[in-house]
């Protein structure tokens, strides 16, 4: 076996979570089996092993393999800091953000490292499992293009179009993505899935032969709604929502313009003592909220403004007023102290940004990224827990003399005075169970006492086994050879 690439009708059709499911049923057959994706956008990052950043999605699909994150799986990543410019990671490191139109010209220099790093994942694994980026129907973006049909031509591989039945027009969505396309590149497309199907899937055999008829394509299957998608980390904020809660510890998470690693969140929505929301934009903190979350941003001065257009300033400040807690990670921290200073323009252009001073500390944007793995000990609890550090700039202030936590022996983020206050950098917290459930006990909730991490290995399980019952997965595995 070689590849095989996983290619959409559009985004958020399921490509991440059919490439997960094949990479974990692939394991299971006891093939050396590893995710990749050429090109991701993605402020949802993951730290890897070798002290890079990838997507979050192919870290789900490298665990679903059984391995580490590698900066190979994923060596181009972008990470939108306005509406048209993105931080371009590549192999792991920062090269420039770029405008779009830029980055139009500055993309087909990146084939190289793209084809590298692939060659280097494929000369070591039984199975390259492959994900595309959009669609291949955006064929204005076809020049030049190393997420899609540019990488499949280059890299030789055949390439299976998922659609998705669930928001509607699937036939249109395949039939017209071949209609649209080169016919080099829709003579290199294998076949078709069908993806997120509610109700009987057999209502959709008329429509499921026209597409074969229409296309000459083969079919891999109608692959249902898999109801339990909303466990597994998801990229993007607006992708998949827990069953909503009705009682429990209240915790609202803001719905920042440039959120990152929000997934933070997962754990914890997970707990059957809690409720977790995500706020989306417009709409009021509520007043039950026992904890605020403000996550990670990719724009801290930027989701400043933005968190105060929404009235959420005044919302935190009233809650913290009522006797609430209020707790910022990353972004989120900088965010609650007095002032974001950014004499460089990292984020835009040079200047300050007055922060919601609820912490007495400055930041102050510049130096290197931190990117690491880290073993911590927070203050409070006097409790070890795993992380990592993903963020750019320095925060300092008398707050700093309360630390949320110490890492390697020094001090890391910062408490009010009052307690109800804490920021930090450190993401994935609340992964560790120890840690989490001795975190809800301080709200006075008890903890379900559940694995998550084990949670998600088996969700994966659970997931490749639904591809399995639904898909012709030895079919699609066949086309890797």
């Amino acid at each position: 076996m070689t590849a095989l690439m996983i290619q959409g009708t559009g985004s958020n059709v399921g490509k991440s979570m059919l490439v997960a499911g094949l990479c974990r049923a692939a394991r299971l057959r006891g093939l050396r089996v590893a995710p990749f994706k050429p090109q991701n956008m993605s402020n949802n990052a993951a730290v890897t092993a070798d002290g890079g950043e990838i997507g979050r999605a192919q870290a789900l699909q490298a665990l679903a393999c059984g391995l580490p994150p590698h900066t190979d799986m994923n060596p181009v990543l972008l990470k939108p800091e306005t509406d048209i410019g993105s931080q371009v990671i590549v192999q792991g490191t920062r090269l420039t953000t770029a405008r779009a139109r830029d980055y139009a010209q500055l993309k087909p220099t990146l084939m190289g490292a793209v084809l590298e790093s692939f060659g280097r994942l494929r000369a070591t694994h039984d199975l390259v499992l492959v994900e595309g980026a959009g669609s291949p129907a955006e064929v204005n973006l076809r020049r030049g293009d190393i997420a899609n049909m540019g990488f499949a031509e280059a890299a030789d591989v055949p390439v299976v179009l998922c659609g998705d039945i669930d928001r509607g027009g699937v036939i249109a969505q395949i039939v017209g993505t071949q209609v649209v396309m080169p016919e080099t590149d829709a003579a290199r497309v294998a076949g078709f899935v069908i993806n997120k199907f509610r109700g009987d899937p057999t209502l959709f055999n008329d429509g499921y032969a026209m597409i074969e008829a229409q296309t000459g394509w083969r079919g891999f299957g109608v692959a249902p709604w898999f109801a339990e998608a909303w466990r597994l980390p998801a990229e993007d904020a607006l992708d998949i929502a827990a069953p909503a809660a009705t009682e429990g510890l209240h915790i609202v998470c803001l719905r920042l313009s440039r959120i990152a690693n929000f997934d933070d969140m997962d754990p914890l929505s997970q707990e059957p003592g809690v409720r977790v929301t995500m706020l989306p934009p417009g709409q009021p903190i509520p007043g039950d909220a026992g904890l605020v979350v403000i996550p990670g941003s990719k724009s801290t001065r930027g989701d400043l403004a933005f968190l105060r257009a929404q009235g959420w300033d005044i919302d935190i400040l009233a809650h913290h007023r009522r006797g609430g807690r209020v707790l910022g990670i990353c972004g989120g921290y900088q965010m609650l102290g007095h002032v974001v200073d950014d004499p460089d323009g990292i984020e835009g252009p040079a200047g300050d940004t007055p922060g919601l001073g609820l912490l007495d500390i400055r930041t102050r944007m510049g130096g290197d990224k931190h990117l690491s793995e880290v073993q911590a000990r927070h203050a409070a609890l006097d409790l070890p827990f795993s992380g990592y550090e993903i963020h750019i700039g320095q925060s300092e202030g008398r707050d700093c003399q309360r630390p949320f936590a110490f890492v390697d022996g020094q001090p890391e983020g910062a408490m009010s005075a009052d307690g109800r206050v804490a920021g930090s950098y450190l993401h994935g917290m609340f992964a560790d169970d120890e840690f989490r459930a001795a975190w809800l006990a301080s709200f006075g909730i008890a903890a379900s006492g559940r694995s998550y991490l084990d949670g998600v290995d088996a969700t994966l399980d659970a997931l490749a086994a639904h591809l399995e019952a639904h898909l012709d997965v030895p079919g699609l595995l066949d086309l890797a050879r």
